[in-house]
């Protein structure tokens, strides 16, 4: 598949198989992940692998579709508010490009944002130095939704004189 055959395909993924994805293979999308844009080369992001234990106590209510892997992704606050900023934006670069070599390798990943609340953040003990972009739910996807309808892109373009 072509990069924007996968790009266009992916989906957020809710009910995960049970079948293990190889740890080469995700430690392979992190390589590809880190190679994400950032400024002044910050590379900002940090990667907890969550277990069975703090993954219980994040209260998920659907348990991230019971994917095998759950991590948590997090930005490094910078020096200035722009820094941070810019390192949150690369972040999320990070995400995405994780995903989208995931997905072309035929796996599945849902990005949740319930690391935000100061209950999870303890949980996953994170610095005060960093955010919590997504926790990540990683694994072969037991369905894929259809795409739901987007603003045609032009809807969206502006030109300026």
């Amino acid at each position: 598949m072509n990069v924007l055959d996968v790009i266009k395909t992916r989906r957020n993924i809710k009910k995960f198989k049970s079948d293990i994805v190889g740890e080469e293979l995700v430690y392979t999308w992190l390589e590809a992940a880190a190679m994400a844009p950032n400024h002044r080369m910050t590379e900002p992001w940090e990667i907890y692998f969550i277990g069975e234990e703090t993954r219980g106590t994040l209260n998920h209510k659907t348990n991230f579709g019971n994917a095998p892997i759950l991590m948590a992704i997090l930005s490094r606050h910078g020096a200035t508010e722009i820094e941070t900023a810019e390192n949150a934006m690369a972040t999320a670069c990070f995400i995405q490009n994780f995903n989208i070599a995931a997905w072309a390798e035929g796996v599945g990943t849902f990005w949740s944002s319930i690391g935000i609340t100061g209950k999870n953040r303890d949980v996953l003990a994170v610095p005060e130095n960093f955010d919590i972009i997504a926790v990540l739910a990683v694994g072969y996807p037991e369905e894929t939704p259809e795409p739901k309808p987007r603003t045609p892109i032009k809807d969206k373009i502006k030109s300026l004189s």
